[in-house]
């Protein structure tokens, strides 16, 4: 069966509750592929701003987020600060050419920075999940700096971009997207065989709008 793209990057907490679930993702029997990608040249290439850069949604942001950990029995402790640049954890993860390897990587950076209090621009306590996960955390790093994994993690990410993804967490199954990680049960349905009308949907989006915002 097709695998599940999960596209994150670690800077977004949505992301980081999303990763509780591909357990759940699994057990539909598909397998979870991780594609780490650059949310800011997300947002640059809409025009947008992050949650974390408006204030009054910043705080909405991890209200919910800390409400939702508290649901699901997470501990929620975050970086010392945020945003942040996520760069070098996202090549690293970048660089690891296994699958299985790398959804492991990327499931405890996420947990070291969210429910742990990484800083993410701490390279050496990189490097330390990267080890504890059984990895040359200082291979991994060295990589990171080279021209062609900073090219590969730019790629993904404008092909990311080019294939309609536009925030993190996304998951992409049999080529359609479902965004967020409140659209987990939404995307298990669509593994399930549910199916949406897709004429009706081409249609309505056929319509011209009602009203242009200035």
């Amino acid at each position: 069966m097709e695998p599940v793209k999960f596209y994150f990057d670690p800077i977004s907490p949505f992301a980081w509750l999303a990763t509780k679930h591909i357990a759940r993702i699994e057990a539909a029997g598909v397998r979870v592929e991780m594609e780490p990608i650059l949310f800011a040249a997300m947002l640059n290439a809409h025009g947008q701003k992050g949650p974390a850069e408006i204030p009054a949604k910043k705080e909405l942001t991890f209200r919910d987020v800390m409400r939702q950990a508290q649901a699901q029995g997470l501990r929620f402790v975050g970086p010392p600060g945020h945003p942040f640049n996520p760069l070098t954890a996202l090549r690293m993860a970048s660089a690891i050419g296994d699958s299985g390897e790398r959804k492991h990587f990327a499931t405890a950076l996420f947990a070291a920075i969210w429910e742990d209090g990484l800083n993410p621009h701490d390279a050496a306590a990189l490097t330390e999940v990267a080890d504890r996960c059984g990895l040359n955390g200082a291979a991994l790093l060295d990589a990171a700096g080279t021209p062609a994994v900073k090219q590969a993690l730019a790629d993904s990410t404008e092909q990311a971009i080019a294939a309609g993804i536009f925030g993190v967490p996304s998951f992409v199954y049999q080529g359609e997207l479902f965004w967020g990680a409140d659209r987990i049960d939404s995307l298990l349905r669509r593994i399930a065989g549910e199916r949406i009308d897709e004429a009706q949907l081409a249609a309505f989006l056929a319509q011209p709008p009602l009203a242009q915002r200035r």
